[in-house]
């Protein structure tokens, strides 16, 4: 006979923490969010990585490339770059990341002089750059032949059929400097020459990077900035069940510094046969995280084959897969269950295996409530999707900006690795929609205020640290009623107010 839990499963929403002592000393600026990314023993001084912020970025083609990547590194936290391209892309996108110089920008916008000034519009509109480069392929870093900025062209005054070569700054006009320049030599020459922008060629006049008179005041060290010991920023990378023996070698010959398994339901064979394959190959030096789990059942599982981490959560935001196969937990009470079986596993065994909340995270709130239930780091898609470091289009829907969005298990995405049964390669059905979320703006800002929330709500519990909060934050179920009661009701809101 089938086994019914006798409890329906809880969501985020349906909880709330209890506030606790607050004293002096209890206040945001002196909280260290600061948590394991993988595995390690009891006793142990550091697990191997360590995340100074509980964020990391799902594993998707609308979420995670190499500029996402960058600009949550330089925040504390880590992107997985998506596996669903080819492995010679994506193990493109972690050598960028790797690669990186804090200062010097990849040119985001790029044409060449036969494009056509409603093609440098389109361009400005799309991304919001006012800085082009020319380039003999149109490429990043093809060989620069000028640049165009808004200082170039007049809308009122100009055809939108204008072709950029009769405006834009050629070449021979243009200050820049070559590859071995030093973030301060760049920004001394922007000021005596007094540019906008510097860019940076190799011997062979290809374009490598611009620095930007406008970041300056951003060059400053990231005080919680994510990086090895070369002083590079740490990146992750997913994987699949499928051709793991080919892409593997490549993620790690690029710099990947943490893989995971990319799949909607963790508790298979398949992922068991990956890290075998990943603990034969290269030991305990290479370190992977798998998953999705929903009880305990599925986390001993993964953490006795040997998985560094494990994800937690199955369905929610951009993923239907409860809705279409009918499998799947509330976020919450699975990510309890997950957390008791944790810490009996690290009790019976030494050995303590991070678990991700991965999905239903809606409100900031969401995230110090997932982090209280035991989780030890958080994994979004929807809120990195909305900021201006994601891969993704920004548009104007309906008279608002927006970012598109869409899940790998949709039909734009056809990621069919992720959701793999051992069957045909193809994605048979749906488990994954096409939208847009609203545009946000850029990641710096966003994070640094969900995490001074987080912070704040720690203070209100009485705690200044993750696993302090696991271990004294008490919570309350709350009804449908106390949900309503907790928000503005019965008044009317002034910013809609008709007030004549």
């Amino acid at each position: 006979m089938a086994y019914y839990y006798p409890e329906p499963s809880h969501t985020f929403s349906e909880y709330l923490l209890i506030p606790g002592y607050t004293s002096e000393d209890c206040v945001p600026d002196h909280v260290s969010l600061k948590t394991p990314l993988v595995k390690y023993r009891k006793g142990a001084e550091e697990p191997a990585i360590s995340l100074n912020v509980p964020l990391t970025s799902a594993v998707m083609q609308s979420v995670s490339n190499d500029t996402l990547a960058i600009a949550l590194a330089k925040e504390g936290g880590i992107s997985f770059i998506y596996g669903s391209q080819s492995i010679e892309n994506q193990a493109a996108m972690v050598a960028r990341v790797k690669g990186y110089k804090a200062g010097f920008v990849t040119s985001a916008s790029n044409l060449t002089p036969e494009a056509t000034l409603a093609d440098v519009l389109a361009l400005k509109q799309r991304n919001g750059f006012s800085t082009v480069a020319l380039t003999e392929d149109g490429t990043a870093n093809g060989k620069l032949l000028g640049i165009v900025t808004s200082r170039d062209y007049r809308v009122s005054r100009m055809a939108p059929t204008d072709k950029v070569r009769d405006f834009m700054t050629p070449r021979q006009k243009l200050v820049t400097a070559p590859a071995e320049t030093t973030l301060k030599e760049a920004n001394d020459i922007i000021w005596e020459h007094k540019l906008n922008s510097l860019p940076i060629v190799d011997e062979n006049d290809h374009l490598l990077y611009f620095v930007f008179r406008k970041d300056y005041s951003s060059h400053k060290d990231n005080p919680l900035e994510l990086l090895d010991s070369k002083k590079r920023y740490l990146v992750g990378a997913g994987i699949n069940t499928r051709d793991y023996a080919a892409r593997i070698p490549a993620l790690l010959e690029a710099g990947a510094d943490v893989l995971v398994i990319d799949s909607s339901e963790g508790y298979t064979c398949w992922q068991e046969k990956t890290i075998k394959w990943v603990r034969d190959t290269y030991g305990d030096t290479v370190k992977i995280g798998a998953g999705n789990v929903v009880d305990k059942d599925g986390f001993r599982f993964l953490a006795e084959a040997g998985a560094d981490f494990v994800k937690v959560g199955i369905g929610g935001s951009i993923c239907i897969t409860r809705e279409t196969k009918g499998i799947g937990r509330g976020q919450a009470t699975a990510l309890i269950e997950v957390a008791a079986a944790r810490d009996e596993y690290f009790k019976e065994t030494g050995i303590y295996v991070p678990i991700c909340s991965d999905g239903g995270i809606v409100h900031d709130y969401h995230m110090t409530l997932a982090l209280a239930m035991g989780a030890d780091f958080l994994m979004l898609g929807r809120y990195f999707a909305r900021f201006d470091e994601s891969p993704t289009n920004k548009v104007m829907v309906n008279g608002a900006y927006m970012k598109e969005y869409w899940g790998e298990g949709s039909n734009r995405a056809r990621n069919w690795q992720r959701y793999d049964l051992g069957g045909s390669a193809k994605l048979s059905f749906e488990e994954g929609v096409d939208s847009y979320v609203t545009y946000a703006g850029p990641l710096r800002d966003n994070v640094e205020a969900s995490l001074y929330k987080v912070k704040s709500t720690m203070c209100n519990v009485g705690v200044t640290n993750i696993p302090d909060l696991q271990q004294n934050a008490k919570l309350t179920l709350v009804s449908s009623v106390s949900i309503v009661e907790g928000g503005y009701h019965d008044v009317t809101l002034r910013s809609s107010s008709p007030v004549k």
